[in-house]
């Protein structure tokens, strides 16, 4: 966490992104060290992104359960 709706986020793709927490979910969702997000790169800003959604720790199994994930 970076401090206000801002946190580091480490992509699949091995570039570190500052992402941004949008409103819906930074009023439902906390999001943790270890967590899997989806994240939507800026298209005209590499290094930044929105966070679009969390994943819980028993959908995060199922992924890995199937394969969608290694």
């Amino acid at each position: 966490m970076m401090g206000a709706n801002h946190i580091r986020v480490l992509c699949d793709d091995g570039v570190t992104r500052m992402g941004r927490i949008k409103g819906k979910i930074k009023k439902r969702a906390w999001i943790r060290e270890g967590d899997y997000l989806i994240v939507t790169p800026w298209s005209f800003q590499d290094t930044k992104c929105d966070i679009s959604y969390r994943y819980l720790p028993p959908q995060v199994d199922w992924l890995r359960r199937n394969r969608y994930l290694s």
